[in-house]
């Protein structure tokens, strides 16, 4: 389950990938973001200055200032910003790959059932989640929309 956090860090996302794709775009202000994104304001300076530092956005300051992706949609990975933002995403600690810890109470890693059985299932989750990228999520109304049913 992805954190409020990330749901906030993916609204802020998906405001600025849609005036991204305005013909003239500008830079958005932390209102407005929270505004079009209904994303309290007191959470996202954080989380925007945790997506400036990894080089997801921009900041301008000034009057006419705010925040603009410096990334293009198709090239910001949902997984990525997943793991910037909740940390590991793997179920396990010792089936992370960038966060690998052996778990405390395992004897044997190559014999756990446990592990085993969440590798397979991991593995299917990561391939889906390193493909999806802002512009999938940009272009997925649609498709929801057939999913949920509305």
């Amino acid at each position: 389950m992805i954190t409020q956090k990330m749901k906030y860090a993916l609204k802020a996302m998906l405001v600025l990938g849609d005036e991204a794709a305005q013909p003239a775009p500008e830079a958005l202000t932390i209102e407005k973001i929270a505004r079009r994104s209904d994303t309290p304001k007191r959470f996202l300076e954080q989380i925007l200055l945790e997506l400036r530092n990894a080089g997801m956005v921009s900041s301008i300051r000034g009057r006419s200032g705010g925040y603009l992706l410096i990334k293009r949609p198709a090239d910001i990975s949902i997984s990525e910003l997943l793991r910037l933002i909740d940390g590991p995403i793997a179920p396990l600690p010792c089936l992370s790959r960038r966060a690998y810890q052996r778990c405390e109470d395992c004897r044997d890693e190559a014999s756990c059932r446990i592990r085993k059985v969440f590798a397979e299932i991991f593995w299917s989750y990561l391939i889906l989640i390193e493909s999806l990228t802002l512009e999938d999520m940009l272009r997925s109304e649609q498709v929801a929309d057939q999913v949920i049913g509305a």
